[in-house]
């Protein structure tokens, strides 16, 4: 996955314009704070999944560690 919970959600919609819906239709500020400190753990899986669907990424594009 390119996206990760490391990554803030201003530096995500910085380089994919097309994922600020994801995080307007949740509820989720557009702030430099990491993903992983802003959405709750039991959430934080699927709201990944979402924003990598969006950019066309899936852990069948991405290896770990590369």
């Amino acid at each position: 996955m390119v996206i990760q919970s490391n990554m803030s959600p201003a530096a995500i919609v910085d380089v994919w314009k097309e994922t600020e819906y994801v995080f307007m239709k949740h509820k989720i500020p557009l702030t430099k704070q990491s993903l992983e400190t802003l959405v709750e753990n039991k959430r934080l899986p699927s709201l990944l999944q979402e924003l990598n669907s969006v950019v066309g990424s899936s852990t069948a594009t991405c290896i770990e560690g590369g």
